[in-house]
């Protein structure tokens, strides 16, 4: 593949802004002077770790040591070569990428030529939609509400019957029956291959970037044996187990809102959006897991207890086991759970349409709190008039109560339990104590020490607390971090001076290293090369929150900092002059040298603090 020259590379680089491309993943929140923090992508954590700095061009999580720029991320994130991540940032602010040699750019493949023919189907959908065949699929939205404005937001679009209709379509842009194959919009049969998707009405479903990875499809026609939905196949973009419909126009009001609404179908995501809870998404073909509320929870800023994760669950058998699924992930979710039943069992896009859009409002306002609700399913089970299923609902529901992680809710919840149950709290406290203690027995225990012999990654936690090391690493991070803003001859006598730690002197070593501090992406180039283990202490120090309220703060404060280094190395070296005077003849050439070196450090020195 030809090589994108590099120029075009650092130019894409220094005109994106990596908070904007995180941002699309990650809810970020203001972390400081130009800086922005969230929960890392990269490993399930509780508190945020993540941090991302803009102006440096940097991202780095403080919990797993995961640091990059902005095609670092993109690389990890959706797994795309070097050039790939180049080509969709080009492609993204319209810059035209040149390559070495002055070869032509090079056909894309790869993940980027599934996007694209995911994109390209999508568009041939809707545009199907309009077709006089289409009248079935029209009629199915007309009945339940939606219009064609509602279809045109959503991208909905119609599948025609026949077996290659989108292949033929696709194969005119060039698309080949291989790359249709592996992007789950053919399928191989013994005649040979054909469409995936015939005779329905298709929702494209998106990421969270916006880019389409596959498609839903729902049944029109009687002669369709089919299933009723038929979803894309698992593909290198589609994980079925970590996409959420909905999520890429819901993200920036459950970003902001901290509440996101699970339902369970594409239609009831529509007619929660138009009837005003846009923050609705739905799980595609597979029951909500584990993946699924850890892509919601880095989405919501899932660091507080003050969100809100709404279920709407069927009141029928399956829609009860799929809330008590739900509650055994509930605890990775700071947010408060629960759980909205409508009267009826109506879904949110019946609810819509027998009682309108304030009623779906109503529905989710109205939600029950989801430990009461697995509460209740819990004690269906026992006979509550006899002291036996009285006892017996008590052991089994107790541990629901002790699983509740607000320490000033689990004392409500226990009257609560012991009112279902007809019980008094003297009997019910103590069963939910002991199903407290036997939870916290069963933790996991503390992770093992770190062998014998290996190397120990250094970070700010495991600097020495002392004031001079708290100068040198401030001023190494204000210089990594605004460098390019600092008077350059001030900076650098700062620099010319050993530090006392020797990782901090590490990280002084690799930005001395760096010629042109005054070009973007010098600051990372810098803390990428320090040796290790002192690398991630670098990236640290680069990332980390810097205190000051403004730019201008920290500038002015970075440059103070340079100084009292300086001031610290007149001291110290004053203290040695002094020391030696002591042992030479006050009369003697050398007791004299040493009293004038002594006035030209006294000079020095009130000359920094002048300034």
């Amino acid at each position: 593949m030809a090589r994108i020259r590099q120029a075009d590379v650092d130019e894409v680089k220094s005109r994106t802004n990596i908070g904007d491309i995180v941002g699309e993943r990650v809810a970020l929140k203001s972390a400081g002077v130009g800086s922005l923090k969230g929960l890392c992508p990269f490993h399930d954590e509780r508190s945020p770790s993540f941090h991302v700095r803009p102006q440096v061009g940097y991202y780095h999580c403080f919990g797993c040591g995961e640091s990059g720029d902005v095609y670092s991320f993109l690389r990890a994130m959706d797994h795309l070569s070097f050039t790939e991540a180049v080509e969709r940032l080009a492609a993204r602010i319209g810059y035209q990428l040149h390559y070495e040699d002055g070869q032509a750019a090079p056909e894309t493949s790869g993940r980027t030529r599934l996007y694209q023919a995911n994109s390209a189907a999508a568009e041939w959908f809707r545009s199907q939609l309009s077709t006089p065949e289409a009248d079935a699929g029209r009629r199915f939205l007309g009945e339940r509400g939606f219009d064609a404005g509602a279809a045109a937001h959503f991208g909905v679009g119609y599948a025609p019957k026949g077996w290659n209709s989108l292949r033929d379509a696709m194969r005119a842009q060039g698309y080949t029956d291989e790359e249709l194959a592996t992007a789950g919009l053919v399928s191989q049969g013994q005649r040979g291959v054909y469409d995936r998707f015939r005779g329905r009405v298709v929702w494209p479903i998106r990421d969270v970037t916006g880019q389409t990875i596959g498609f839903g499809a729902r049944r029109l026609y009687e002669d369709d044996q089919g299933p009723k939905y038929l979803n894309t196949p698992e593909t290198p973009i589609y994980k079925k187990a970590q996409v959420l419909y909905g999520l890429d126009l819901a993200k920036r009001d459950i970003s902001r809102q901290h509440r996101v609404v699970v339902v369970e179908g594409y239609t009831d995501v529509m007619a929660c959006h138009l009837a005003g809870i846009t923050t609705a998404i739905a799980s595609c073909g597979t029951a909500f897991g584990s993946d699924h509320i850890t892509v919601l929870r880095r989405v919501m800023g899932d660091d507080s207890v003050g969100g809100e994760v709404i279920f709407t669950f069927d009141p029928d058998a399956a829609g009860q086991k799929a809330a008590l699924r739900a509650f055994g992930d509930e605890k990775r979710f700071a947010a408060q759970t629960y759980v909205a039943v409508a009267p009826g069992g109506l879904d949110p896009c019946d609810l819509r349409l027998n009682r309108g859009d304030g009623a779906v409002r109503s529905l989710i306002e109205t939600k029950a709190p989801m430990f009461e609700f697995v509460m209740d399913q819990r004690l269906t089970g026992f006979d509550l008039a006899t002291v036996e299923g009285r006892v017996g609902a008590l052991r089994s529901a107790a541990p629901i109560v002790a699983d509740i992680r607000d320490p000033a809710l689990r004392p409500g919840y226990t009257r609560v339990l012991a009112r279902k149950l007809g019980m008094d709290l003297s009997e019910v406290a103590p069963a939910v104590e002991r199903a407290a203690r036997a939870a916290r027995s069963g933790e996991t225990a503390p992770a093992a020490a770190a062998p014998v012999g290996e190397t120990t990654r250094v970070t700010l936690v495991s600097l020495p607390r002392t004031s001079d090391v708290a100068i040198e690493r401030d001023a190494l991070m204000g210089i990594l971090q605004y460098g390019h803003l600092l008077d350059a001859a001030e900076v650098d006598a700062a620099l010319t001076l050993p530090m006392s730690h020797p990782a901090l002197d590490a990280v002084r070593q690799a930005i001395v290293a760096q010629a042109d501090r005054s070009r973007i992406g010098w600051a990372s180039t810098a803390a990428e090369s320090a040796r290790e283990p002192f690398r991630s202490l670098a990236v640290e120090l680069l990332t980390a929150d810097f205190p000051a309220l403004t730019e201008a703060e920290a500038t002015a404060s970075t440059l103070s900092l340079c100084r009292r280094l300086r001031l610290r190395a007149v001291d110290r070296e004053k203290h040695e002059m002094i020391g030696a005077i002591q042992r030479v003849p006050a009369d003697s050439e050398e007791g004299r040298t040493v009293r004038v070196a002594l006035r030209e450090l006294d000079a020095r020195r009130r000359a920094l603090s002048d300034e």
